[in-house]
């Protein structure tokens, strides 16, 4: 079987593919061995969401969810502290424990959304910030006493039947 000669006015595959690839010089090696980029895969991979990815998920959802109503709570205690003589919602807010727990629990919330990030694809994973909403409004009705209409409801919920459409349809 011949090779296509460059003289024939035809490019080969794999003159085309090195020609525009752009690939660090540290890769260039790797590159010629295997035929690909080391980078190739980690985009283009389709990637399996498995249980320890939909734990991991979840759990940065609902401990974001839990530090947004500490935080509510706390402000709703500094605001009060506040309002008295003399009284600073900065300084009232900064010596909060809920403040302070919230913070805490929002960055936990953080750490876990990261290491989540390294393990599935963003199209994937932000759509589970669908159930924060439907958490946090569960939990402004139930534990801060706020009111919530039908509407805000049913808003929530089609919110969340995105959520499981995207995950059903797997990328």
């Amino acid at each position: 079987m011949s090779k296509p000669s460059d003289t024939d006015g035809s490019l080969r595959p794999d003159v085309l593919r090195d020609t525009l690839s752009v690939i660090p010089p540290a890769q260039s090696a790797k590159h010629r061995q295997t035929g690909r980029s080391s980078l190739e895969g980690t985009s283009s991979r389709r990637h399996r969401l498995t249980i320890g990815s939909v734990a991991l998920l979840l759990f940065a959802v609902t401990t974001a969810a839990i530090g947004q109503v500490m935080l509510k709570h706390g402000m709703q205690i500094a605001t009060s502290r506040a309002a008295r003589p003399g009284g600073s919602l900065i300084m009232s807010a900064a010596f909060s424990p809920w403040v302070l727990s919230g913070l805490v629990v929002f960055g936990v919330s953080a750490i876990a959304w990261l290491s989540a990030l390294a393990r599935v694809p963003l199209s994937v994973a932000y759509p589970f910030n669908a159930l924060g909403y439907l958490g946090i409004l569960t939990a402004s009705v139930l534990v801060l006493h706020e009111r919530a209409n039908v509407l805000t409801w049913a808003g929530s919920l089609l919110v969340v039947t995105g959520l499981i459409i995207v995950v059903l349809a797997r990328p």
